[in-house]
């Protein structure tokens, strides 16, 4: 009586899988759409608002490796297993993990740069020269976790589906 009621359960690795879902889409949509547009309107100075969404940011993008990483290994695991729409799923999550690879690694340190440039001529970097430059990448980096976004909201639905026949 005891192991049939537990032998409907998704396995472990897929609850894990779906806990980790949550964490890395609640968090990206919580910082990127709720937390940093606040700081903007509320706080006295954009210098002040971006610094803090920056430590956000960073501390979203090594969320956001951490848990890609061990998705990805789950997949695997679930792969094995025969779970064979962890296949679409691993592909979501790395789809995720190049984003925030993109963004942070690749994006992310030429807007530093431009803010230390800025910083050197006693500017913040939207009073100084380098505010255009800044402002494309800002948006570069802005279409990328866009991006990212709708594939964490693909991924939760993916991933939350009923389990099919074999799964």
């Amino acid at each position: 009586m005891f192991s049939s009621s537990y032998s409907n359960l998704p396995p472990l690795p897929h609850r894990i899988f779906l806990l980790l879902t949550v964490v890395w889409a609640g968090s990206l949509w919580t910082v990127g759409y709720m937390v940093a547009p606040t700081l903007f309107s509320v706080l006295p100075s954009r210098e002040m608002a971006g610094m803090i969404a920056g430590h956000l940011f960073r501390t979203e993008a090594i969320l956001g490796i951490t848990v890609g990483v061990l998705q990805l290994v789950l997949c695997n695991v679930m792969i094995r297993r025969g779970a064979q729409r962890y296949r679409t799923l691993r592909w979501i999550v790395l789809a995720m993990l190049v984003c925030v690879l993109a963004g942070y690694f690749g994006v992310q340190p030429f807007m530093e740069g431009l803010k230390v440039r800025a910083q050197a001529l006693n500017l913040g970097v939207s009073e100084s020269p380098f505010k255009g430059q800044f402002g494309m990448l800002h948006g570069v980096s802005s279409v990328i976790y866009l991006v990212q976004s709708i594939l964490a909201l693909v991924l939760v639905w993916r991933a939350a589906a009923p389990r099919s026949a074999g799964e």
